[in-house]
Order: structure tokens, then C-alpha cells, then sequence
């Protein structure tokens, strides 16, 4: 007999908290804080969830900076190394997601270590 399976559902945007709100201004500093606190051993969110309300906010904030017409849609923008995700709710702010950090990928992680030339001497096998 075959029984079916049921499953979790979803979460969506009743049933996840949002991780912060705004009132009628876009704080960088509030978003900032968020993505350091969800930050832990290398690994960061990779998305930044809004609804209508607050991706007019980034807008906004970002309109100020850049102009009207660099910001007509948040497509394919990042905002503090997050992919900005639009949401079909009123008012909704969550980060998600993980990326992590690829050390290899980095100039700077394949740049042999500094080294002390007096020790280094020493060990030097000269004829």
C-alpha cells in the first residue's frame, strides 16, 4: 500500500522571521552588523531577501549615490557581497544562503610566506 509522503513545507515569508526592519530609511550599518553576526568559521550569506518595502528603501539609498537611472531594477545587483533577491511580499528582509571563502582563489593566499632572511640563512647549504 502505498502511503504519501509528506513532507515539510517551504518556509516562505510567514513563516520565517525577518531578520530586521526598517523604518523609512535604508541603514547600511544595521545590514552590515546583521551579515558580521551570520558570519562564522570562513563562511558568509550569499543572498539578501527584500520585499517591496525595503527594495524601494535600497533603492533609494542606492539612487543617492549612483542616480535614478543606475538603479531602475535591483537585477542582478549585490549589495555588501550579497546577491539582492526581490521578494512578492510587502515587507519582508532576510539573509540567507552560504558562500564560503576560497582562499585559493585569492592574489594574496598564493604569495609564498614572508620570511626571516637571517634564519633562513642558516639553513642554506652553500659550497
Amino acid at each position: 500500500m502505498n502511503t504519501p509522503n509528506e513532507s515539510a513545507p517551504f518556509p516562505d515569508s510567514t513563516t520565517v522571521v525577518p531578520e530586521l526592519v526598517f523604518g523609512d530609511y535604508w541603514s547600511p550599518e544595521a545590514v552590515s552588523n546583521l551579515i558580521r553576526s551570520k558570519c562564522a568559521c570562513g563562511e558568509t550569506p550569499s543572498f539578501l531577501f527584500l520585499g517591496k518595502k525595503e527594495t524601494g528603501l535600497l533603492r533609494e539609498h542606492l539612487a543617492e549615490v549612483f542616480g535614478n537611472d543606475a538603479v531602475a531594477t535591483l537585477h542582478d545587483t549585490y549589495y555588501m557581497g550579497l546577491e539582492v533577491v526581490e521578494i512578492e511580499v510587502e515587507s519582508f528582509f532576510f539573509t540567507g544562503g552560504r558562500k564560503t571563502v576560497r582562499t585559493l582563489q585569492y592574489p594574496l593566499a598564493r604569495r609564498p610566506a614572508a620570511r626571516d632572511r637571517e634564519i633562513e640563512a642558516l639553513w642554506q647549504f652553500r659550497i
